[in-house]
């Protein structure tokens, strides 16, 4: 498996990072960081944006359940950010790689000067081979400056770093014609050509722990095949995944856009 510096962009949710009490999954960390490093060392320049922060601080700060406050939410996210950029960097850095913790607001991604400079920082992580780990930064966001979750922040980092593919892992095994966990007869639709009203229809709410549903899922799928950019949803509750969808087999759901990345590799 040769990658041959394609920019790979894996986006985790909090279902696939985290055990139904709310804790860090730390087995599956592990493994996830242990793929992503197998990756790189293959010639592919990786970057991680990962979901969990906000999950882990609300255990850490003793809460029953997921807080409703925004104060409440930023406290978890500062709090669970520390205990997640702590494990990945102790497993990356076992694996030979180095870490590099990237939070961005909406600004960064929509004003001209703060994109710049934040492809600028990207470029070079790129070029030096480290391995940026990629969040909103829950702290000093609130509603109405949001990006809005992780799925379309993943969709804007690969707009940012022209990347050849984003891989969105998540709770379930792709895109479906009917909600899995409600109809046993539900359908994999394996290949997206193209996104329309019909296919949002399908589409159904949010995760028990996490925020984002197959309808912002969409939405990143949208921005990013506008920019020429294919976008695989599939299950990570397995990161071998990642190898199989990598080496082009066909895994979950792959959105496909009608023109390709000018850089992306034939």
């Amino acid at each position: 498996m040769e990658n041959n510096g394609r920019v790979i962009i894996v986006k985790v949710g909090t279902a696939p990072l985290t055990h139904s009490t709310g804790m860090l999954n730390i087995r599956k960390i592990e493994h996830l960081c242990r793929v992503i490093c197998d990756l790189e060392n293959s010639g592919a320049n990786m970057i991680l944006v990962s979901s969990g922060a906000v999950s882990a601080g609300w255990v850490k700060m003793g809460l029953s359940k997921r807080p409703d406050t925004i104060s409440e939410k930023q406290a978890a996210a500062a709090i669970g950010q520390c205990e997640l950029i702590s494990m990945y960097d102790k497993y990356i850095i076992g694996y030979g790689h180095v870490v590099a913790q990237i939070l961005l607001t909406k600004e960064d991604v929509e004003t001209p000067l703060r994109r710049e400079n934040a492809q600028n920082t990207f470029r070079l992580l790129l070029e030096r081979r480290s391995i940026p780990v990629v969040n909103e930064n829950d702290t000093v966001s609130f509603e109405g400056i949001k990006i809005g979750g992780n799925d379309i922040l993943a969709a804007y980092v690969a707009t940012l770093v022209e990347a050849d593919l984003l891989i969105n892992l998540s709770d379930v095994d792709g895109f479906f014609d009917a909600d899995p966990k409600l109809n046993p007869d539900a359908r994999l639709i394996p290949v997206v050509h193209k996104i329309d009203e019909a296919l949002e229809r399908l589409a159904g709410g949010s995760g028990v722990r996490g925020t984002g549903g197959m309808r912002a899922k969409l939405t990143a799928a949208k921005i990013v095949n506008d920019a020429g950019i294919p976008m695989v949803i599939a299950n990570g509750s397995n990161p071998d995944i990642l190898y199989d969808i990598c080496d082009g087999k066909q895994v979950g759901t792959i959105f496909l856009p009608e023109k390709k990345n000018k850089g992306e590799k034939a």
